[in-house]
């Protein structure tokens, strides 16, 4: 079962690289990160491949923590993608998950009126739902989720965020500024670190990374759950991951 206690450590399913989970599924993964020592997992929508089998399976394990859905909440004609947000509910509930991970989409100065709507949804599911900030202008940038988060508390939509320390980068955006700005928003962070590599960020294992994510990690609020969401490569894929999970388990010591 997920660990409960106030800080767990989880590993985003992703990392392990699509195109392995696709052939293996994310089942097998989930027992290689509780092999080797994390408390819990990310599911990725973007990675079932026949979900009414996988769904009830991940579920009997205990350790979903989080589903992540590929879909944006609101659609590029800045509706509220209502078929996205009860998709990833259903599938979160299956899994017996806490949270649903999401990322705003195409919400603009047009798409007020669907915060109305997705309050009054939200009121009606145990499923947390945390905005994540993706790579993409609209969804991305401090700007953007400022301004969805101010719209959201003007319509008594109280939110929080999946901050993502990797991300900013691909929007040109200092990741610790957007730190010390949304931490109050943060209830789950996903640790990923950054190269620059023939003009374009890529995603490496934290260690090796260009950022500061120390310092982003100390700007986060104390005990939420982070989760490795970076390459996990090598040819023990048990030992590699808990040697990960213990770097940032010796971090969150000294955050």
């Amino acid at each position: 079962m997920m660990s409960v206690g106030q800080a767990p450590l989880l590993i985003s399913l992703s990392s392990f690289g699509a195109s392995e989970v696709l052939m293996r599924g994310q089942l097998h993964y989930t027992r290689l990160a509780q092999a080797a020592g994390a408390d819990g997992v990310e599911v990725r929508g973007e990675l079932l491949v026949d979900a009414a089998a996988e769904l009830p399976a991940l579920a009997e394990t205990g350790l979903v923590a989080v589903y992540s859905s590929p879909d944006g909440l609101w659609a590029a004609d800045g509706g509220l993608d209502v078929e996205a947000l009860e998709l990833g509910l259903r599938r979160a509930t299956a899994l017996r998950a806490p949270r649903l991970k999401m990322a705003i989409g195409g919400f603009g100065r047009g798409a007020l009126g669907g915060l109305a709507a997705l309050r009054e949804r939200l009121a009606q599911s145990p499923v947390e739902l945390v905005i994540e900030n993706d790579q993409t202008p609209a969804a991305g940038t401090l700007t953007a989720l400022q301004r969805f988060f101010t719209a959201a508390d003007a319509a008594g939509l109280s939110l929080g965020m999946t901050f993502d320390m990797g991300n900013w980068h691909w929007m040109g955006e200092c990741a610790r500024q957007a730190a010390e700005t949304l931490a109050p928003r943060v209830r789950y962070v996903h640790c990923k670190g950054v190269q620059r590599q023939r003009e374009r960020w890529i995603a490496v294992p934290i260690a090796d990374s260009v950022a500061p994510w120390r310092a982003v990690l100390r700007a986060m609020p104390a005990g939420l759950p982070w989760a490795i969401e970076y390459p996990l490569q090598g040819d023990d894929l048990v030992a590699t991951t808990h040697n990960e999970l213990a770097l940032l388990r010796a971090a969150r010591e000294l955050a």
